[in-house]
């Protein structure tokens, strides 16, 4: 395989986090006695980080004066709650497995929060993720789709950017992988679906983990 830095999303992509995600929103909506949001409402709200998720949840979003306390109460929530209903989308580990196999370093780059990324990967993923970097704009480090996380990875691997291919499930990550100038690889069984994700310029689009190992083999060739 040419490309021997594979940068995976989280949520959506090796994870199916969603219903964990939407439980601590509706527990902190309703906490502060807002109407609670559905799961579809919750799927379209994710991608940007949990505090655009509350903010696309909650009543007037950041003008509201309890949007800080609820994105505070979400994250302890989730903290305590995100293995609940959490697990690997089907295929995932064995497709970890080969692409180790084959010599590939794995990397998670996310837009949740640092601490719940690391811990999540630590939990599913021991022993098969090298590196995993959630948002953690309080250093100076932007979020995606800004290249800046990416980057980040890439330099602690030693690498460079033409041995690298970006895999997620939504218009975030086509933008991340633009920004930074890799391949993306854009799946199909997260949280978009196959007409939003041509609608936002995907060019490799796939519905298995094994058509992930495929595209990085025919990569190669």
């Amino acid at each position: 395989m040419k490309r021997r830095i594979i940068i995976f999303d989280l949520d959506g992509t090796l994870l199916n986090t969603l219903d964990d995600l939407a439980d601590s929103t509706n527990f902190a909506l309703k906490t502060l006695g807002y109407p609670t949001r559905t799961i579809d409402e919750v799927r379209n709200f994710v991608g940007n980080g949990v505090a655009k998720l509350i903010e696309r949840a909650i009543p007037k979003g950041k003008d509201n004066p309890d949007f800080e306390k609820c994105l505070q109460i979400f994250k302890e929530n989730y903290s305590k709650n995100m293995y609940n209903k959490t697990g690997p989308y089907y295929g995932i580990i064995e497709m970890l497995k080969e692409l180790r196999s084959n010599g590939c370093k794995i990397a998670v780059v996310s837009n949740k929060f640092d601490a719940a990324v690391k811990d999540l990967c630590k939990k599913y993923f021991s022993g098969l993720i090298d590196i995993a970097v959630g948002e953690n704009e309080a250093e100076g480090i932007k979020k995606k789709p800004a290249p800046d996380t990416v980057l980040s990875v890439v330099k602690q691997l030693c690498s460079k950017i033409d041995d690298c291919v970006y895999v997620g499930d939504s218009e975030v990550d086509i933008m991340t992988a633009n920004n930074v100038g890799i391949p993306c690889i854009s799946v199909l069984w997260g949280f978009k679906d196959r007409e939003f994700l041509l609608a936002h310029n995907a060019q490799v689009i796939v519905n298995s983990s094994e058509e992930i190992i495929k595209y990085l083999v025919d990569l190669a060739k």
